[in-house]
């Protein structure tokens, strides 16, 4: 794998190479060709999901002096969500430098978006452990530069959970709070190759259930029939 490439495509060039090569191995293929799932990108994952919202939230500080706070955060949540994160990912090429199972090679994991969007706080959470806050933040500002002037410019397609949470809002006055939260009421399969379903509750009751292969992707998944169902309600 020419990883120098990936480098210039991300604007940063890693002194630890072994961390950005981690950072593009899936599980599926940790398990089948290293033997061990915790091989793959999960960990770096974790620890990108926040250094990409800390990051973006500073971005957004400097840049909107004037906003209030449920501006800045709305924003945040609009650039730093699953659907914006694969997205960008996916016109940057990030997905062609994913090591992948062959199994999930062949069912079109190189395309899911869910995968891309792991990848990519991945690839932040090991620059940030090879260079710092600053590596970890010119990674976001290269990669997410267009999807912030997009969020800005109020042409970036909300995500599910964002669509399904604006719109009950605007409910409210007639409707009350819905009062909106998720639960993971199943998992299956091994832990290299899991399922999850999602519940989606709103109103105190049961609105919505949907699946994939992560936990964001099975939330997504439900908060989409959710929004389906109270898109057509009236």
């Amino acid at each position: 794998m020419e990883l120098s490439k990936l480098e210039q495509i991300i604007g940063y060039e890693f002194r630890d190479k072994q961390l950005l090569q981690r950072a593009v191995t899936h599980s599926s293929y940790a398990n089948e060709k290293l033997g061990s799932p915790g091989e793959g990108n999960e960990r770096l994952e974790f620890l990108g999901d926040a250094v990409l919202g800390a990051c973006v939230g500073l971005q957004l500080y400097n840049r909107y002096t004037d906003k209030e706070e449920g501006y800045l955060t709305k924003m945040r949540a609009s650039i730093v969500c699953e659907r914006s994160l694969g997205n960008a990912g996916k016109k940057l090429g990030i997905n062609e430098f994913l090591l992948l199972s062959r199994g999930e090679e062949s069912g079109g994991g190189r395309d899911r978006i869910s995968i891309i969007a792991d990848c990519m706080e991945a690839i932040i959470g090991a620059a940030y452990l090879d260079g710092g806050f600053d590596a970890a933040n010119a990674v976001v500002r290269k990669c997410l530069s267009e999807t912030a002037h997009l969020c800005e410019s109020g042409k970036l397609p909300k995500d599910a959970k964002t669509a399904l949470q604006e719109l009950l809002s605007h409910r409210a006055a007639e409707d009350g709070d819905p009062q909106i939260r998720y639960e993971i009421v199943s998992e299956s399969g091994p832990d290299h190759a899991k399922i999850f379903t999602s519940a989606v509750y709103a109103y105190g009751k049961a609105a919505g259930e949907g699946s994939g292969k992560s936990k964001k992707e099975a939330e997504q998944q439900a908060a989409a029939a959710a929004l389906e169902r109270f898109q057509t309600k009236r």
